[in-house]
């Protein structure tokens, strides 16, 4: 049997979802400077610069100096190469267990929501929307909706990059109008992110009919929580 490559040193660097997200910033083969990296993501300089030391020192990423300031750029073609599979993985990984976890569940004294397409729909997404809304994490431009530097950083924190969504085939962020006589809610690749989420920390379950999700307890308490005030 021929020596396998040792991956886990790699695998180890990009496990965490601030350093995933750098990388993911860098994807285009700019060169970027640390501050830059950090508005990209949402987080501080100083927090930025020790993830890019340990990805450079990792061997993934080239770095260079220019006066004061300290420039990043993938260490190869091949670097990029393996960030986009392990991205495309990750997306067939979330659909397979967005189709396990969809079997029949035993009754559950649970509240329901709606989804719709693939984002969360109905009156919770609608009063989701409005306190995104409210406290300045989204706001509308010129007739369309932008993710504020703020919401970035709120976003960044529950381990959702705006930046690695704006690399996808469709819009970052949108209003959907569908599924709530109340008002819209929020859609693109932000929404579905969102539900993936949500799903991914129990929060919702999928049931037998495609339309509808079972909430728990917990759930509807920390989906209460985003974007408010108390």
């Amino acid at each position: 049997m021929e020596h396998a490559p040792c991956i886990s040193q790699i695998a180890a660097l990009l496990a965490d979802p601030k350093r995933s997200a750098m990388m993911w910033a860098l994807m285009d083969g700019a060169s970027r400077a640390a501050d830059e990296i950090a508005l990209l993501v949402g987080l501080s300089t100083s927090s930025v610069g020790a993830h890019l030391a340990r990805l450079a020192s990792g061997g993934l990423l080239r770095q260079e100096s220019r006066g004061r300031k300290r420039f990043f750029r993938l260490a190869a073609p091949e670097v990029g190469a393996a960030v986009q599979a392990l991205a495309s993985a990750s997306m067939v990984s979330a659909e397979i267990i967005s189709r396990s976890v969809a079997q029949p569940l035993p009754p559950l004294p649970l509240r329901r929501a709606l989804v719709c397409a693939d984002h969360l729909g109905g009156d919770m997404a609608t009063d989701l929307y409005q306190r995104m809304l409210g406290a300045g994490w989204i706001e509308q431009s010129e007739h369309r909706l932008e993710v504020t530097s703020v919401g970035i950083s709120r976003f960044a924190e529950r381990g959702i990059f705006i930046p690695a969504l704006a690399h996808r085939q469709r819009e970052t962020v949108c209003e959907c109008a569908e599924c709530s006589d109340r008002g819209p809610h929020l859609g693109g690749a932000l929404g579905a992110g969102l539900l993936q989420l949500f799903m991914q920390l129990g929060w919702l379950r999928a049931t037998e009919e495609a339309t509808t999700l079972q909430v728990s307890s917990n759930g509807q308490r920390e989906i209460n929580k985003i974007a408010s005030a108390a």
